[in-house]
């Protein structure tokens, strides 16, 4: 017999995807137009946390599309003029999956270690490898800038995710989607 509730959690579960695409588009956004050094090359962002988050929190499926929709939406609505990429709409949506994945195979390890593991290998597969990979035809190999770029970036969406699983709102909304 199906839980009465299972209706209402997938209406929670979906309008969090939603609200952590927008987060992730509004940041997106943010970034790509005010903290943007060298035409794109040099860009500190925090796009990537809602999308980890989504996998995380709501699983990888939905980490993946979390990932691809905000990067498609964020490249239509920022002013500035790139060229969409493939592989870049893909790393995002990797961001997402592989957040989700590695959360939830170390699911018998403290929350600490699940975080830092999911938001290393997430930046890892999807934002050094095939975002770079994806962005090599701009740049060259000054791509290499990404890595001690993203090491920042993701120790500080690690320090935050942790707090956040501190905080008793964040935990309710956590154990409501596992």
């Amino acid at each position: 017999m199906p839980n009465k509730n299972s209706g209402l959690k997938n209406i929670r579960a979906l309008t969090l995807a939603a609200m952590l695409t927008a987060l992730s588009v509004v940041i997106g956004i943010f970034c790509k137009n005010f903290l943007n050094f060298g035409n794109g090359l040099f860009r500190i962002t925090f796009e990537n946390f809602p999308i980890i988050l989504s996998g995380v929190l709501l699983g990888p499926a939905v980490g993946a599309a979390v990932g691809a929709v905000s990067d498609i939406l964020s490249f239509f609505l920022s002013t500035q003029s790139f060229v969409i990429s493939p592989l870049v709409t893909l790393g995002a949506a990797l961001v997402g999956l592989v957040s989700g994945l590695a959360f939830r195979w170390t699911e018998k390890r403290s929350a600490v270690v699940r975080t830092v593991f999911a938001v290393f290998c997430a930046h890892l597969v999807g934002s050094l490898l095939v975002k770079s990979i994806g962005v090599f035809p701009y740049y060259g190999w000054l791509i290499l800038w990404r890595i001690p770029t993203y090491a920042v970036i993701a120790t500080l969406e690690t320090l935050l995710l942790c707090i956040l699983q501190k905080h008793r709102a964040f935990d309710k909304i956590f154990r409501m989607h596992r």
